[in-house]
């Protein structure tokens, strides 16, 4: 799995809006989770070791400021200010905006079709629990909604179908299908505030 799909099953599937107070973005926490990426990755390129696993914490403040910060270039087009809370035992809650306009023009001709309706870039919020073990994630949907009106799951589906095909995955990403952790990463435990990344 490519970093920019491994970030957008991880974001899209399980981040989307703020809520557990306000958080400080600032660049030198942006560089600080840039720095731990660069390192997890160089440590997944290395032979795995019978040794005791490695872990690194990541937290919020630090996600949201990567975010804002560095995630421009791995951001499909019409995806905009991503963020995410880490509520805990593995819930997270997270907003982004999307266009979704460019969705409606894709999808044209169903008058059936609700996404033929919306319009505009508004903000998406995905809540649900990231589930890991043994190098494979789940995420859990519990809740969706576009511009805080709740959506079913197959509208969230659509939305991911649409902004997260890639090279390696021409038909997108499907909430229900377990995905391969990078860089031999074994597990995420998600915790009120932070993420501890094991490998």
């Amino acid at each position: 799995m490519s970093f920019r799909t491994a970030f957008l099953a991880v974001f899209l599937v399980s981040a989307a809006g703020a809520g557990l107070g306000a958080g400080v973005e600032s660049r030198q926490a942006a560089d600080a989770l840039s720095k731990k990426i660069a390192a997890t990755t160089q440590r997944g390129n290395e032979p795995r070791k019978a040794a005791a696993p490695s872990s690194v914490t990541l937290t919020q403040d630090e996600l949201n400021s990567w975010f804002l910060f560095r995630s421009g270039r791995y951001l499909p087009a019409g995806v905009s200010k991503p963020s995410v809370a880490l509520i805990g035992g593995g819930a997270m809650r997270g907003t982004a905006t999307l266009d979704l306009e460019a969705v409606a023009r894709k999808r044209s001709g169903n008058p059936l079709d609700p996404l033929s309706y919306l319009f505009g870039r508004v903000p998406v919020t995905v809540t649900g629990t990231l589930r890991t073990r043994d190098g494979m994630g789940r995420f859990d949907v519990q809740s969706a909604d576009v511009s805080g009106i709740p959506v079913p799951k197959t509208i969230l589906q659509e939305l991911l179908s649409y902004y997260a095909t890639s090279p390696e995955q021409p038909e997108g990403i499907s909430l229900d299908d377990a995905f391969a952790l990078p860089a031999n990463i074994q597990r995420i435990d998600v915790a009120p505030g932070q993420m501890v990344v094991v490998q």
